[in-house]
């Protein structure tokens, strides 16, 4: 059994496709599908079975693509081990984030590294919950968040830590009649028209649970993903909607008032594939997110 092996059976139970597992660690399908006739031949068992998308595991498959979760993390932290007796931590970690979690924690982890031997890479995407893990096949850390759940949906067999808890608050523009109140219940807000995120998106359970508690559809505008683009719908007066506490940039165009009777705070939470966090630079950056997190909280 060959850890090469192993790793091309996660590869493809992560990724879902030969083509895309090609892409990704720049091979062609041709090569690997000679690599999974190799294993066959050697472990004595089919491993993959054609299937509508192109490719599926066996259940051989499966069990070996969950094994080598353990075995690359046990080899990974065996390296971490030889790389700790070399010195500091060193290396390139890529980062992949949501854009507001990233405006408000990356800022301070990269001056924090900046006389370091550690270099970050970043990426910067807006997804559902649910896609989030996905990305941890292409990076070392992604930066999600969720406003049910400390692991976030589909990340519950990867790495994953809490490294700030954000309330998220209603933003009216100024001069509205709410931008007084001290607190404001979903009853003061469901009449209002409102800027929302798509439905899967973490802030979308506030809505929902705004019309849940009220009996009433919320009024839905406009539905946008980019917090800036938001800010500049609510600034025009065309609707009220949900933003960061923490992370949002202070404006005289708009005003941000807590909102009180539903859940309304979120986990942002750094998730990894358990071997990718072994290594002394990805926990170094690591410890560098809680610290800011808690600076931030």
């Amino acid at each position: 059994m060959e850890v090469r092996h192993l790793e091309l059976l996660r590869e493809l139970r992560d990724r879902g496709t030969l083509g895309a597992v090609a892409a990704a660690t720049f091979r062609t399908p041709s090569a690997l599908s000679q690599q999974l006739r190799t294993a066959e031949r050697e472990l004595g068992v089919r491993l993959v079975e054609p299937a509508s998308r192109g490719l599926r595991l066996t259940w051989a498959g499966e069990l070996l693509a969950e094994g080598a979760d353990d075995v690359l993390t046990t080899l990974a932290a065996l390296q971490a081990r030889l790389d700790a007796g070399r010195g500091e931590p060193a290396g390139v970690v890529r980062v992949g984030t949501l854009p507001s979690a990233g405006a408000a924690l990356l800022p301070g982890v990269m001056a924090a590294l900046s006389d370091t031997l550690i270099t970050l890479e970043l990426q910067d995407f807006d997804l559902a919950e649910a896609d989030y893990a996905a990305r941890t096949a292409d990076v070392d850390l992604v930066i999600g968040h969720s406003l049910i759940a400390d692991v976030p949906v589909g990340a519950e067999r990867l790495f994953t830590r809490v490294v700030a808890r954000e309330p998220i608050d209603v933003v009216v523009p100024s001069g509205h009649p709410l931008e007084a109140r001290q607190s404001v219940t979903p009853g003061d807000v469901a009449h209002e028209p409102w800027i929302v995120v798509p439905r899967g998106y973490p802030f979308a359970t506030i809505h929902e649970a705004i019309e849940a508690a009220t009996g009433r559809a919320l009024t839905r505008v406009a539905e946008v993903r980019d917090n800036r683009l938001v800010e500049s719908l609510v600034f025009r007066g065309l609707g009220i909607a949900l933003l960061p506490r923490h992370s949002t940039p202070a404006s005289g165009a708009y005003t941000l008032v807590p909102l009180d009777g539903v859940r309304a705070v979120r986990s942002i939470v750094a998730i990894a594939r358990p071997d990718r966090v072994e290594r002394q630079a990805v926990r170094a950056v690591l410890d560098r997110l809680v610290e800011e997190g808690a600076a931030l909280s």
